[in-house]
């Protein structure tokens, strides 16, 4: 075995992956993603917030709230963490933030037509309905085991945004918050309206087809492993993304001291970058031909309509707040990303997907367990999952354990992982970790055993006695949760 290139194939494996990452994903999808959670904390008061996601709102209201809320937005487990992390910091209880965090990247409306038009529509019911379930039933879990800690962690926010806002949401945030929404919808949706192009222009710009063929060498790729590698537009956009940090750490990191010529700038280059990327480019031998998507005049006026609202409507100490606050969320999780993203890359290397018939080719615990494992460490982006869903099923992955694959690979990611443990801590992060895939692994053979014949009636049955089981473990850990409550000094 030649050890040095199989750890030069590994190191090729993480930069690819991490570069493909950068150039196809993080764009239109995570940096809107920052941008709503800057303005969550910036500019939302707490009772907004807590009115339909508190801990003590009703969990007739918070829960389903929480997964309609997260039904709307087509983003994967990397994209949805830093609308969480908004979302909890502001005062959201830990129960509905959960169900927010996974039910938005399982079972969103754009994901579930997906599925049932490429797979079909049973295992897209079946998706729906399980990680609605159990989407719900996981946040109330992690509630109830961490109510102290959620208790806590309500009156915290309550000193941090103490004074802030007290009058209710200014009209204004409110409409800029949903054009980040709309901004963010409009990059990540695959509807022909917005992928359809409208007009063309052609750019004289020679040898830019080789350099697209000299990347997809140096960057793995095969759609039918989900490797997308690196076009030449792409790898203009992690240039501009470079530029963009060092443009925002010279003008957004001490921002509280002054707005600066630096802070436009970056603001400009984040601009410039989203219409850059919401175009069409095709290299060819003649030039480079600009495809004008109805993605980029969705963009472009979103663009338009948040500069007039930031400069127009929101106070100075708003911006500083909102630009702060996002680039805040910048530092604390994409440095996590990109390891977690390298680290994927590499493990992807290591692991074969044909190793699907041998581990996941009939619905046993250990295939449901494999296609949850598969799912963690070979992570691809929102929407990618379905077709590599349709690739195990062709290599002969039983449609049990495909369902239980297709319900972890959204939720869960080694980076997404490092990421939340950083926002809610460690001890819950893999507490969350455990029940997802507990829950994953569950869903699947539900679904397995339907598959293969079991009846309906027998399999609720089994589910209500498993479901029994749990409800009385989790109430009598409630009532001693109480007693230690009421036994404390003070209490």
């Amino acid at each position: 075995m030649d050890i040095p290139a199989f750890f030069l194939n590994l190191l090729r494996g993480g930069l690819g992956n991490l570069a493909a990452y950068l150039a196809a994903h993080v764009l239109l999808c995570l940096v809107p993603a920052f941008y709503i959670a800057g303005a969550m904390t910036a500019l939302i008061p707490k009772e907004s917030v807590t009115r339909f996601l508190g801990r003590t709102t009703p969990k007739f209201i918070s829960y389903p709230a929480a997964a309609l809320a997260g039904s709307v937005l087509a983003v994967c487990s990397c994209t949805i963490v830093p609308l969480f992390a908004g979302i909890y910091k502001k005062g959201a209880g830990l129960g509905p933030a959960i169900t927010f965090l996974f039910f938005a990247p399982a079972a969103n409306v754009l994901a579930l037509v997906y599925t049932g038009g490429v797979i079909g529509t049973d295992l897209a019911f079946a998706r729906l309905f399980l990680s609605l379930v159990f989407g719900i039933g996981i946040g109330m879990i992690m509630a109830l085991i961490f109510s102290r800690s959620d208790f806590a962690h309500d009156k915290a926010t309550d000193e941090m945004f103490a004074g802030r806002h007290g009058k209710g949401m200014k009209r204004a945030a409110l409409a800029f918050l949903l054009i980040l929404v709309a901004l963010l919808l409009s990059g990540t949706l695959k509807i022909g309206l917005l992928t359809n192009s409208y007009a063309q222009a052609t750019l004289p710009l020679q040898g830019v087809d080789r350099f697209e063929d000299f990347l997809f060498t140096l960057v793995p790729y095969d759609a039918a492993k989900g490797e997308e590698g690196v076009t030449a537009q792409g790898a203009i956009l992690i240039g501009m993304l470079i530029l963009i940090g060092l443009a925002s750490w010279k003008g957004i990191e001490k921002i509280h001291e002054g707005f600066t010529a630096w802070t436009w700038i970056a603001m400009g280059l984040v601009g410039l970058t989203l219409l850059t990327a919401a175009l069409g480019m095709q290299p060819h031998a003649g030039g480079v031909d600009i495809l004008f998507t109805g993605k980029f005049v969705a963009v472009l006026l979103a663009l338009g309509v948040l500069a007039w609202i930031l400069r127009r409507q929101l106070g100075m100490d708003e911006q500083r707040d909102f630009l702060w606050e996002s680039w805040r969320f910048v530092r604390q999780i994409f440095p996590l990303l990109v390891a977690g993203v390298f680290l994927v890359g590499v493990i992807r290397v290591l692991i074969q997907p044909e190793w699907i018939e041998a581990l996941a080719g009939r619905n046993t615990l250990a295939g449901n367990l494999a296609g949850v494992i598969f799912g963690v460490f070979m992570y691809f982006p929102t929407l990618v999952e379905v077709p590599i869903a349709k690739m195990f099923l062709s290599l002969g992955m039983h449609r049990g354990p495909l369902l239980a694959y297709l319900m972890a690979d959204p939720e869960l990611s080694l980076q997404s992982i490092l990421i939340t443990a950083t926002i809610i801590g460690k001890l819950k992060a893999w507490v969350y970790v455990f029940w997802v895939a507990l829950f994953s692994t569950l869903a699947g053979l539900i679904y397995g055993a339907w598959v293969d014949g079991t009846s309906l009636g027998l399999l609720a049955a089994y589910l209500a006695v498993f479901l029994g089981l749990l409800a009385s473990v989790l109430w009598w850990m409630n009532r001693r949760n109480q007693k230690r409550a009421l036994a404390e000094p003070g209490a």
